[in-house]
């Protein structure tokens, strides 16, 4: 659900993926069991879990230049489970690599699960109100910059609002890690104000505005600020793609590009 943070704050904060929220927007759970609710591309999510027994993936690709020659890619990948109303499990690994001239370095990232939880539906204030609880474990590589030798725990708070064909996402996260706090800050914060809407048909477009708060301690950073812009286009009801730009507004390590996939794989088990 989801991994354009320039540091791991961002990646063990969240369970979605690149998680770079052109989502099919919706002021309340879909009916349709089989219609695909993306997450992607956007730092956010919303509030809304797949129906239960049936499976969605999302998948994607980023790449970064990095200061020099070296280049950045990740492959987030996202699980989506329905195992109750209003209840997601998310399993979300994913591929970190860096390039630098002839060298190329990378593996599997920290793995995530989590728990979105649905607590309301289209409510005056909160909108549909959503809290995913996930736990991140160390089964990245330290030594390639693919994990933080620790894990950690996060929760993150998440209100989506419908206005006509214009969505609303906003999140706010924190997340406490193990370890000595020399590869990774042990406390991170974020937020994100996430929209989207539908410009012709089957196009939509959305726009995110996102940060991660300074963190302290050996590993502490400044505080990063990205802007992220792109449309998204429904194949049909059950495949969704993107594409985009992130901008780095502050310390974000770089501008970034994306592209990814939704796909409703359908029901898996009966629930």
């Amino acid at each position: 659900m989801s991994l354009i943070a320039k540091n791991w704050a961002g990646l063990s904060l969240f369970v979605s993926v690149l998680a770079t929220a052109p989502h099919a927007a919706f002021a309340q759970t879909p009916t349709d069991p089989r219609q695909a609710q993306p997450e992607r591309p956007s730092v956010a999510t919303h509030a809304y879990p797949v129906a239960p027994g049936f499976l969605e993936l999302e998948s994607g690709f980023l790449q970064q230049p990095r200061p020099g020659s070296a280049l950045l890619q990740t492959t987030p990948i996202l699980l989506k489970i329905g195992l109750a109303p209003r209840m997601q499990l998310d399993v979300s690994p994913g591929w970190l690599q860096v390039t630098d001239q002839d060298t190329r370095v990378g593996g599997l990232t920290d793995l995530a699960l989590g728990l979105k939880w649905q607590l309301t539906d289209n409510t005056p204030f909160l909108g549909s109100f959503a809290v995913q609880p996930s736990a991140t474990f160390a089964t990245g590589s330290v030594q390639n910059d693919t994990g933080i030798g620790a894990a950690s725990v996060s929760v993150l708070v998440i209100s989506s609002h419908q206005f006509g064909r214009v969505s609303l996402d906003l999140n706010a996260g924190y997340t406490h890690r193990g370890g000595d706090g020399t590869v990774a800050a042990k406390n991170a914060t974020l937020w994100t104000i996430s929209t989207s809407t539908q410009i012709y048909q089957r196009l939509s477009w959305c726009a995110e505005l996102f940060g991660f708060p300074r963190t302290h301690g050996p590993a502490g950073e400044d505080a990063a600020v990205g802007f992220l812009f792109g449309p998204t286009v429904e194949l049909n009801r059950r495949v969704v793609v993107d594409g985009g730009v992130v901008f780095d507004v502050k310390e974000l390590g770089g501008n970034q590009v994306y592209t990814g996939v939704t796909w409703n794989l359908g029901q898996i088990f009966r629930y």
